[in-house]
């Protein structure tokens, strides 16, 4: 975070060199306003200032996606982009662009995934959304409108799809702790991205003995 200095060369320097202590001096981002488009990293400019949910404090950091099968909750795709709002959508609809098969499929996702171009995005390439209802209360009191239509949510395949599509935290959940991606080791996202992917071909990889042994003769 020290790194994220203003575009323009106006920022000073997080301190004076190195301290007795091998550390980089401290700096006091109190009251200055950063933003992705008057500041950038100097160590990384490919990361992007990002902050996951509201209360919670920004980072600079990429974004990891994966496409999951729900049979078996092995991953079939992924991904890494510029942490964005968009970033999410975006880099689903470029993994179901990549499948083989174009046969109908049904996709299932959070609600942060229930905006009405993505669903329609979702529709064109003949995949059914299984998507999450964002039922957010606005200050107003209006319960925002979902995406979802009800004959979809009444399907019994809607309520599978909820209750599967939770197996790809953990995917995650491997790819940060035991694949130790927690913290990104290299800079640039064609090498972030690299070490993402074959972080997730070895989580694959890991629990394919354990499949094998579990199909029937």
């Amino acid at each position: 975070m020290k790194s994220f200095r203003p575009k323009d060369g106006s920022g000073e320097p997080p301190g004076q060199g190195w301290t007795r202590l091998g550390r980089n001096g401290e700096r006091d981002f109190h009251k200055e306003k950063r933003s992705n488009e008057t500041h950038a990293s100097t160590t990384d400019p490919d990361a992007r200032l990002y902050r996951k949910a509201d209360g919670r404090e920004s980072r600079l950091c990429f974004m990891g996606h994966v496409l999951m099968e729900n049979r078996n909750g092995l991953a079939v795709d992924a991904t890494l982009t510029h942490a964005t709002g968009t970033a999410e959508r975006e880099a689903t609809l470029a993994m179901l662009d990549r499948r083989k098969g174009k046969h109908r499929i049904t996709l299932g996702a959070d609600k942060a995934y229930d905006v009405t171009g993505f669903i329609g995005d979702l529709r064109t390439r003949k995949v059914t959304p299984h998507i999450a209802v964002n039922g957010a209360v606005s200050k107003t009191g209006k319960t925002r409108r979902t995406a979802m239509d009800g004959r979809t949510l009444r399907h019994p395949g809607y309520a599978i799809s909820q209750r599967i599509r939770k197996r790809i935290e953990e995917i995650f959940g491997w790819v940060k702790k035991p694949g130790g991606l927690a913290k990104a080791k290299v800079r640039g996202r064609p090498k972030v991205e690299a070490v993402f992917t074959f972080t997730i071909i070895a989580c694959n990889l890991i629990r394919l003995p354990k499949l094998m042994r579990e199909t029937p003769a």
